[in-house]
């Protein structure tokens, strides 16, 4: 056997794509606009075909498509082979076992999945997989989300990522951030605790008569979100696609971690998964637009308290202040609201570096390129005042942990210094901040 060390240098001209649906079409399209030969395989030629619909005409002469059952010997040709399928645990590693019988040596070899674990997927395989093998997490749609997350298993050689960070900034134009092999990676465990623990944390507010419309507004532009805030964004990513990011943190973060407290749906949320109510794939989910027969169109919001449709209202932010997480520290329903939540969100991605990042900068990154935050958790802190938030933690009851409790330590007042130009590390030491992808 031979294998390539970390002073060897790899290229990427030729990819392997196993899995032709909207993700596996979506990667095989940016992999051919950056000029390589391209293999599509799936589980029929019927399949394979579809997904190589997808991709755009100039760019078509360089597919070729296939099965896994009658095309896999062919993956031997390609630099990269990227599996892009389903989102089941022993089902890769079924795909696995036919790549490693197929691949060449020195091929790298990634998963595209969105939170298992990659030393679940690799378990019990030889070094010459580990070796080459990492997660390449893209985010939906490929050809327009800027965020890569890369992430090495514990054997994974040093030239298998920088290749990879290199080809997917050079090539596919991505920004790259680098995570660890841990649950739902960056990107998708803040985003999605944010989201979760929003369904959980609204309820009282909903009793009490606020509207989801103005909670949607509240958790949007104010903090520094995307306007689809909570309930518009799950619509837009699909409640079933959720409740697989849930159940992969219950059955995989530890007990102390707050995401376990928000992992399961509440009820009306679970009721509306168990009838299909998914959001836009489905046809509405906590939202849905109906075009009536003179050409209108009708909004109506699913109320969460009566469980039933009803006309969309206009969001109330009177009194909600319009700089940047002001409304976090306003004495009013709209700020309790902004501080459970998205201060919540903010003190949860503290506590997670140097867990799923090694440095500030890749969460922050990975906020801005995979979620559309106008700023990643610790440059809005830096923004909003890191002592305000403090304060903030310390008279409501909390205590100041993660890297808040680092920054209190070191005595500055910002995660940032220098223009940017340096970043508060959690060894409490100054480094240098490196140039994006």
């Amino acid at each position: 056997m031979t294998s390539l060390s970390s002073s060897d240098t790899r290229t990427i001209s030729s990819v392997a794509v196993l899995g032709c649906g909207t993700m596996g079409s979506g990667i095989a399209t940016v992999s051919a606009a950056a000029g390589c030969s391209v293999l599509m395989l799936d589980l029929t030629a019927e399949a394979a075909e579809k997904g190589a619909s997808a991709v755009p005409e100039e760019h078509r002469d360089l597919i070729s498509t296939g099965t896994f059952e009658d095309d896999m010997d062919k993956i031997a040709n390609c630099d990269w082979i990227c599996e892009v399928i389903v989102e089941d645990l022993e089902i890769k590693r079924s795909l696995f076992e036919k790549v490693e019988a197929a691949r060449r040596d020195g091929s790298i070899v990634t998963s595209n999945t969105s939170g298992i674990l990659l030393k679940e997927i690799t378990k019990g395989f030889d070094e010459r997989l580990c070796q080459d093998v990492a997660i390449t997490h893209f985010f939906n749609p490929v050809t327009v989300m800027k965020l890569l997350e890369l992430v090495p298993g514990e054997k994974t050689t040093p030239d298998v990522v920088e290749t990879l960070a290199r080809f997917a900034a050079e090539k596919l134009n991505k920004g790259v951030v680098h995570a660890k092999d841990t649950v739902n990676f960056i990107g998708n465990r803040i985003g999605c605790y944010f989201l979760l623990s929003a369904l959980h944390k609204a309820k009282p507010f909903l009793a009490d008569g606020m509207t989801q419309e103005t909670i949607d507004a509240v958790l949007g532009q104010p903090v520094g979100v995307p306007p689809t805030g909570v309930y518009g964004l799950i619509d837009l990513i699909g409640l079933d696609v959720m409740d697989l990011v849930g159940k992969n943190m219950a059955a995989n973060l530890p007990d102390s971690d707050w995401g376990r407290a928000c992992a399961e749906f509440p009820p009306a949320e679970q009721a509306m998964l168990d009838r299909g109510q998914l959001g836009r794939k489905s046809g509405g989910g906590f939202a849905k637009v109906t075009k009536l027969e003179d050409g209108s169109k009708k909004k109506e919001t699913f109320d969460l308290v009566a469980e039933e449709w009803r006309p969309s209202t206009a969001p109330d932010l009177e009194g909600v202040p319009a700089g940047l997480g002001e409304v976090l520290f306003t004495e009013t329903d709209h700020g309790r609201l902004a501080w459970d939540i998205f201060g919540g969100t903010l003190r949860y991605a503290s506590d997670l570096v140097p867990e799923i990042a090694d440095d500030i900068v890749n969460v922050d990154r990975a906020m801005r390129w995979g979620f559309n935050w106008t700023q990643g958790p610790f440059e809005l802190i830096d923004s909003i005042g890191a002592e305000r938030i403090r304060a903030k933690i310390e008279a409501t009851g909390g205590e100041v942990t993660g890297m808040l409790r680092v920054l209190t330590e070191s005595g500055s007042p910002t995660f940032y210094r220098n223009d940017g130009s340096e970043c508060l590390g959690p060894d409490g030491q100054w480094h240098a901040v490196p140039a994006e992808s």
